[in-house]
């Protein structure tokens, strides 16, 4: 039998994320990348707009996240982390320790966002449940939002406009209050925040935590929305004796022009979530941090035990590559990489919003986003190669077509994905 050549084995037998294994979606096969190229079996090189879902933000192939790989998988490569430990991951939960908010004290390692989402559901769950307050189980969030795709995180997504209703039978029902519409400060309403209010008012006696994404909710809808809603939420969560759980797997380590998008409404979160850029997108490793309220509290019904345990946490090979990207940001000049970025995807990206297609664009930070008044999704038969000989990789979703490039990219090849993003809007006016 003859051999099947790498994509029609692919399409015959690998399932790719959001797709259909019976009607496989045209996919492309990268053979190698560097900087912010792929390149293609095919021997095409194009600019990749999307950071391999928002995590290579030092782009590909970068020699230090090379060496640091090489150097550690000498040593060790893996070994339990129940009953053992390591330098490299004393030396990263040191490093984002530093790095967050003073009172984030305590690390939990995990394999990936969703989990480390996991984590801090259980986590609030346990203080509650050891504070002899068992009846303090549900999570109060807000609409349009994404925290992973296991079921703890799918569980407060969107339950209507996500990517779970299927399962909604199966999930724990939290609530939900609208998201928030405030573009910034100066928009600030308190009518914005009253729904949220009053659930918080109404069910603080069951509520465990309050969990977001801070000020960008990513998947959900690339929205973005102000600070002061943050201070609100942060000053309810303690009028209210409720936790506050932040996502900041898609925002964390620079994306929207502060290191942690809280920072930019002067708060702390309880807990901490972060990922995908962690490891500039060599290795799955993701971080829960808790502060000392937390710690004490789980730790009140004389036990402390946080039952959680991944096989691969706290991976030594993921944790020294972590410690490498941390110290490559941290020694860059991020801040001015990701104001340049912003300032050119509004120059280049803002003229779309005069086309009848476009609904909406907005920017922050190294995000860029075009939201459509229809969504794409009838158009993945072409759209994905039409996007590829544009020399670019952009993936829509939905009524979106937004890039979030690494940080290293330059002017000219961010004119290419911006341009590249007209062109898309054109050939989807022609085809409508």
């Amino acid at each position: 039998m003859q051999e099947l050549n790498n994509l029609s084995f692919d399409a015959k037998h690998i399932w790719h994320p959001y797709s259909s294994i019976a009607k496989p979606s045209p996919i492309h096969e990268v053979v190698s990348a560097k900087g912010v190229r792929l390149t293609l079996k095919d021997g095409r090189e194009i600019i990749d707009g999307m950071s391999s879902w928002w995590s290579t933000i030092h782009g590909y192939n970068h020699p230090r996240l090379n060496e640091a790989a090489k150097l550690q998988i000498d040593q060790i490569s893996h070994v339990m982390f129940g009953g053992l430990t390591h330098p490299p991951a004393v030396e990263l939960a040191r490093k984002l320790v530093n790095m967050t908010a003073e009172p984030l004290q305590k690390v939990f390692f995990s394999d990936s966002g969703s989990i480390a989402v996991e984590v801090a559901i259980k986590m609030a769950i346990q203080y509650w449940f050891a504070q002899g307050e068992p009846n303090k189980q549900r999570l109060l969030t807000v609409r349009n939002g994404y925290h992973g795709d296991t079921f703890g995180a799918m569980a407060v997504c969107d339950p209507e406009n996500g990517m779970h209703s299927m399962f909604e039978h199966v999930l724990p029902k939290h609530l939900f209050a609208p998201a928030p519409t405030c573009q910034s400060d100066e928009d600030w309403q308190e009518s914005d925040i009253a729904e949220f209010k009053q659930l918080i008012s109404d069910h603080n006696d069951e509520i465990a935590a309050v969990i977001l994404e801070p000020l960008v909710q990513g998947a959900g809808g690339m929205r973005f929305y102000c600070p002061e809603y943050l201070r609100q939420v942060r000053a309810l969560c303690d009028q209210h004796n409720v936790l506050l759980i932040l996502d900041e797997i898609a925002t964390g380590f620079g994306r929207t022009g502060s290191l942690f998008a809280y920072e930019q409404a002067d708060i702390s979160p309880d807990v901490l979530c972060v990922g995908k850029a962690l490891t500039g997108g060599y290795m799955t490793l993701a971080a829960t941090l808790c502060n000392d309220k937390v710690v004490e509290g789980i730790s009140a019904d004389g036990s402390g035990v946080l039952m959680h345990g991944p096989t691969f946490m706290g991976n030594p090979l993921a944790c020294r590559v972590a410690c490498e990207s941390l110290d490559i940001l941290l020694e860059s000049n991020w801040q001015q990489q990701v104001e340049t970025i912003e300032k050119q995807l509004v120059n280049e990206l803002m003229p779309y919003q005069s086309i009848t297609l476009v609904k909406d664009v907005r920017v922050k930070g190294a995000i860029g986003v075009v939201e459509l008044h229809h969504p794409v999704d009838e158009q993945m038969d072409w759209l994905p190669k039409f996007i590829v000989d544009q020399g670019v990789w952009i993936r829509p979703f939905r009524n979106l077509i937004y890039i979030m490039p690494p940080y290293i990219v330059n002017r000219d090849d961010l004119s290419v994905l911006t341009g590249a993003i007209g062109k898309i809007i054109e050939r989807l006016a022609e085809s409508s």
